[in-house]
Parts: C-alpha cells; structure tokens; sequence
C-alpha cells in the first residue's frame, strides 16, 4: 500500500510538471514562435459606411458607398461620384440622404453603379450654397477619394433639388475637377435668396463659361412647383449659346421629385463612365420631353381573350386571375381586388396612375413557339416574377 501511494504521488508531480513546462513562454526565436497563426485581417466591409471629418474642429457625419466588387488591395482606381442631397435631407446624423435620390437607384439596382459614392450631409439650419458648406463637401470627396482609390479622371458631380443649386456651385468654383455632372431639380436661382432672379440675364451665362466642355446632363419635371423648369431652360440655352455640352430632359407631368425617375434612367452610369478628364472637344446640345410613360394602345377582344384566365406564382401556390370587361383588361387577386391594365403593346401592360408603383409596373406577357400564352412576368423595376398560366387556361 505504502509503494502504490508514492508510485500515484510521482505520477501526479510528474504530470503537474509537464503541464508547467507546456504553459511556460517559449524563447524568441524558438520553433513554436515561428509557426504560430498570424492574425486575421478584419473583414472588408462594402455597402453603405458611416464616416466622419472634422473640420475647423466640428465633427460632420456622412455616408460613403463602395461597390461589392471594391478591394483595398487590388491597386484598381475607381470612379467617384460626389452627391449633394436636398433641403429634406439635412441633419447631423449622417445618414438620412441615403434614403432617396441616387443611394435609391443604388439599392434598386447595384450592379449599374460600379462607383464609390460620397455622400456628405448639410447640417438642419445651413444650405450647400453656404461656403462652409461647399467646403465640407470637398473636402469629405478628397478624404473618400484618397483612402477609397478614387481615379482623379473619373470624379463625378451630381445634386438633386438644394444639392442641385449646391452641385452649380461646386461645378462653377471647381471646372477642372469633374469628367461629369448630372443634376436634377435644381439651379442658379436659390429659393432662400430671391433676389438672385434680378440677375438673370447674366448669371446662366457666368457659370456657363466657368463650367466650359464638361459634360452636364439636366433633369426637371415639368410641372414642378418648387424649383421651377425655367431654372434648367435658362441653363440649357446659356450653355447651348456658349458651345457647351448640355443636354436637358424635362419629365412631363412630374411634378418636384424628378430625381426617382432620372437615376433610376439605365442610360445614366455608363454615360458618366462615358466621360473622363479632359473634357470633350466635340459637345452636344440636346433637349427632350420625356412622357412620364408610353402611350397606350387599344387591343381587340380577341386580342384580349387570349391573356384571359388564371395564373399561378412560379413555385409558390397564390393564384391571379385575368379577366377581360368589355374592350379593358383587369388583373383580379385571389382577395378579390382588381386593378386596370392599360396596353402598351400587344403584350406589354401597366397600371394607371402617376405614381412611382404605377410607373414601374409592367406586366409582360411570355409565349411558346407556336405563340400560346403561357405565364407573364411581373416586372415592378426591383425584381422580377413568372406566373405561369394554369393548363387549362393555356390558349
């Protein structure tokens, strides 16, 4: 017994030993220093980041957005784009300008918009115009552009509405700096300084010559009670008269908020990528009204009758029902409601109205080889659906 109780008394001490030994730092140099993990670098973040600058001591939050494709290491120079929201927009908490305009068209649809986007924010009680202002935001587009890999040939302007009369600004203070500027709503008449309209015979023209070749791409609603559309007409024939490139959309029947509609334009990022530095020796002057959306056109019963019946979700179980009332076609849920569809061509519908839903939804026929209505897609410019026609339906 006395044997068994020293043999487990050494075992204990001996085991306690080697376990001291393993826990003990190993010399520099040693073979376990050399082959320990190195740390893992964080995650690199893309999408909408919360940034800060200070400036003259005061903190400014913004927003910057970089493409899922962007690399901190991959060395590639990427195209900057420098955006002004509007008066609805200001605050402190550096985000609220993210909600409309173009951040909209980027989450609508990301894949069109390979750009580094900065996006500062205008404090409550200050307007673009103001110079601290216009500072901030030059200097937020320098700090984005330096850590973010900007290319100093594709740096972009564009404002919307307040940030429209800031974007003039910044266009007339800074011509060399931008390959491109698009602004919507917006102009050199500032709604809190009426008295700038006294000069309006001069004031187009100055900031026409000052901007020179750079390409600038204007849109406005035509009905726009806000900031009028002469504002973008006066730009437009000063710019044109001075030889620059100008083009200018007027949205009929939009109203102020003509910025949705012209960012989410599928022409309107390969046109900025169209242009970098130096400016253009060869410039255009176009101006169009652009309908709010394609007239429709009448079909004929048989025509329509063959849309008819019910239509179910593609892998999912809810069923549509289309049905024809007189020369009109109507979609009709499975709760019973039932919406008018209007015929843009023999297969392609949308809805009534002049609202940004209405707008967007199309509603498009798909048929076989030997023409039979099969299903229809639902397109509402977010994402796509297939309904499939029921077989008994199938005509």
């Amino acid at each position: 017994m006395i044997k068994l109780r020293v043999s487990r008394s050494v075992f204990i001490a001996t085991a306690c030993l080697g376990l001291a030994c393993a826990a003990w730092p190993a010399p520099a140099g040693s073979t376990a220093a050399k082959t320990s993990p190195a740390r893992l670098e964080p995650p690199q973040d893309t999408g909408f980041l919360n940034r800060r600058i200070v400036l003259h001591g005061i903190t400014y939050r913004f927003q910057v957005y970089l493409p899922e494709e962007w690399r901190r290491d991959d060395g590639r120079q990427w195209p900057v784009i420098l955006s002004l929201h509007g008066r609805g927009e200001r605050g402190s908490e550096g985000m609220w300008q993210t909600q409309f305009g173009i951040s909209e068209a980027v989450r609508n649809h990301p894949d069109r918009w390979p750009f580094v986007i900065v996006m500062p924010q205008c404090p409550q009680t200050a307007h673009w115009t103001d110079p601290a202002m216009l500072e901030l935001a030059m200097s937020a587009l320098d700090q984005e552009s330096a850590e973010f890999h900007g290319d100093p040939s594709r740096t972009y302007l564009t404002g919307l509405s307040m940030g429209g009369y800031g974007a003039w600004e910044l266009a007339r203070l800074h011509p060399r700096r931008w390959a491109a500027i698009v602004i919507a709503a917006g102009g050199v008449f500032w709604s809190y300084e009426p008295d700038r309209w006294q000069e309006a015979s001069i004031l187009p023209a100055e900031y026409a010559r000052a901007v020179g070749h750079t390409p600038v791409w204007l849109f406005h609603g035509s009905l726009d009670p806000v900031v009028v559309p002469k504002q973008s007409e006066l730009m437009y024939d000063a710019f044109k008269e001075a030889g620059g490139d100008i083009r200018l959309w007027i949205y009929q029947g939009l109203k102020h908020d003509c910025w949705t509609r012209a960012y989410d334009e599928p022409a309107l990022p390969p046109w900025l990528l169209a242009h970098r530095l130096p400016p253009p020796t060869e410039v255009l002057a176009e101006r169009l009204v652009v309908p709010l959306r394609p007239p429709t056109i009448n079909l004929s019963a048989a025509q329509l009758d063959t849309l008819v019946g019910d239509y179910r979700e593609a892998g999912g179980h809810e069923i549509e029902t289309i049905v024809r009332q007189g020369a009109q076609l109507f979609e009709k849920s499975s709760s019973g409601n039932s919406v008018l569809l209007e015929a843009e061509s023999a297969d392609t519908f949308s809805r009534p109205g002049d609202t940004a839903a209405s707008k967007d939804f199309h509603l498009i026929f798909e048929h076989d080889a030997s023409g039979r209505v099969t299903g229809y897609l639902l397109d509402d410019n977010r994402h796509q659906e297939r309904w499939v026609k029921l077989a008994a339906d199938v005509k």
